[in-house]
């Protein structure tokens, strides 16, 4: 647990290397008991996943969260849509932006935050090749200054 009463419970590394983030929104997340059961286990990946508007609602896709072990016949559907909780001037301005060339949403960390499941999407356009070559580039450059500040430093 953080100051701040934040769990995170997963996040989305592969998008932050993948994607350009605009801006990120903080969203509620509509679940059954058996998924908030296993997602406070950790047993939740967001690396396939996405968010789409549909129908003026916000939902996420392909997010698998595991099925509960204890869930018997309760049991939910691993990859199914689950609706996010969006106040409606963010779902239209995020419908605007989408559709604009090259945007899409994904999903970057899933969090627990005074007790409810939250998630966290970005507003995002994707990255060309030599967009992320540059980012990892940028990153050895960043790790070799801090290496030879610590090594200075001794």
């Amino acid at each position: 647990m953080s100051r701040e009463g934040i769990k995170v419970l997963a996040q989305n590394k592969k998008a932050r290397h993948d994607y350009f983030i605009e801006e990120t929104y903080e969203a509620g997340i509509v679940l059954t008991g058996t998924e908030i059961k296993s997602i406070r286990r950790g047993r939740v990946n967001l690396k396939d996943g996405y968010a789409g508007i549909r129908n003026g609602e916000a939902w996420l896709y392909n997010v698998h969260i595991s099925e509960y072990e204890q869930g018997n016949r309760y049991n939910h559907d691993p990859v199914r849509a689950r609706k996010l909780l969006l106040h409606r001037g963010e779902i239209n301005k995020l419908l605007g932006q989408t559709k604009v060339q090259g945007y899409s949403l994904v999903p970057l960390r899933l969090y627990l935050k005074g007790g409810f499941c939250k998630v966290e999407i970005g507003l995002a356009k994707g990255k060309k090749n030599y967009d992320k070559r540059e980012s990892i580039k940028q990153r050895d450059a960043q790790r070799e200054m801090q290496r030879a500040l610590r090594d200075r430093n001794r």
